[in-house]
């Protein structure tokens, strides 16, 4: 079964500095029909202004990915590390049993792209911990690649959370075909551009809920980038 869910479903924020759009209820949107999908439980599609972002706060027992679109993003945390996150960067931050942390956009021109991920870890209290890696975007062309994953298979960065997560970009005849387990769930995220799922058609912000099927097939895109998720229920 593929359940779809249009990009104008979503909530929606905006604070002037930041302009949010959530999949899941997140803060202020509260939706109970949208709680998470799986151990999937935030994408925030958000845009930061030039020279502002998120001071430091802090978070716990969450496995959080960052994968920035368009500008950058600069991280810094209570564990050291500083770092800018660019397009085709890849960063998963273990909250564990306790993290602070920034996220800015410093430039002066050019607003911040980027979508906020959380997935609910395996196990509690562990030590927080950060990985960041770049996949550019020829490993990602006309194909799913493993991005994310409990075993960091293929260059993976390590998640730890029972889930996988794959990138991919297509256009025109590009295809590729992903073999799901259907005891679990896939979540489809179509970050820009158009493409068809199982042959349902998707454009930007749009995702498709998948539960009990054996195959993903992504088609007919148009300069699409798109983020495939392997999920517990």
């Amino acid at each position: 079964m593929i359940t779809l869910r249009k990009s104008a479903e979503r909530g929606h924020a905006d604070h002037g500095w930041l302009k949010s759009q959530h999949s899941f209820s997140f803060a202020e949107y509260f939706d109970p029909a949208h709680m998470g999908y799986g151990n999937l439980r935030v994408i925030n599609e958000d845009r930061i202004a030039p020279g502002t972002g998120f001071g430091t706060h802090g978070h716990r027992d969450m496995e959080i990915v960052s994968y920035v679109l368009d500008g950058a993003l600069g991280h810094k945390d209570s564990i050291g590390n500083g770092a800018t996150i660019v397009p085709g960067d890849v960063q998963r931050m273990s909250a564990g049993s306790g993290i602070q942390h920034s996220e800015f956009n410093h430039a002066t021109g050019q607003a911040t792209h980027f979508l906020q991920i959380w997935i609910l870890p395996e196990a509690r209290g562990i030590v927080p911990g950060y990985e960041q890696k770049h996949f550019d975007a020829a490993s990602k062309r006309g194909v799913l690649r493993l991005v994310a994953s409990p075993d960091a298979k293929d260059g993976a960065v390590k998640l730890n959370a029972d889930a996988a997560m794959y990138a991919g970009l297509f256009d025109g005849a590009e295809r590729a075909e992903l073999a799901l387990d259907p005891k679990r769930l896939a979540y489809v995220h179509v970050a820009r551009g158009a493409v068809s799922v199982n042959g349902q058609p998707l454009v930007a912000g749009d995702a498709a809920q998948i539960d009990g099927e054996s195959l993903l097939t992504l088609s007919d895109g148009r300069d699409a980038e798109v983020i495939v998720f392997d999920l517990a229920r």
